[in-house]
């Protein structure tokens, strides 16, 4: 695929970056090597092959949920450094 110099400016107007004339010329040889790469990748015959999120056969180890009981608000607060009745208590931070 050829990638002139104007969609190069147009792409990287949309992206807002501001690009030097060395710049462009640089980013328009890069990018239409990468193009170039995807389109050999594009040929690469990848019948039969499932998709993999990651070159080893890795699994997530996840444990079941489980319901468990939760602390009472007397347990929640022992350690709390001010409370009032069933709740923390905080300096106000809103002036």
């Amino acid at each position: 695929m050829a990638l002139d110099k104007k969609t190069v400016e147009y792409v990287a107007q949309l992206a807002r970056i501001e690009l030097e004339p060395k710049e462009l010329e640089k980013l328009s040889g890069q990018l239409e090597h990468i193009l170039k790469f995807i389109d050999k990748l594009k040929q690469a015959d990848t019948e039969g092959v499932s998709p993999a999120s990651h070159i080893l056969s890795i699994q997530n180890v996840l444990r079941d949920d489980a319901r468990k009981g939760s602390l009472s608000a007397d347990e929640a607060l022992a350690c709390a450094p001010d409370k009032s009745g069933h709740f923390f208590r905080v300096p106000k931070v809103i002036e």
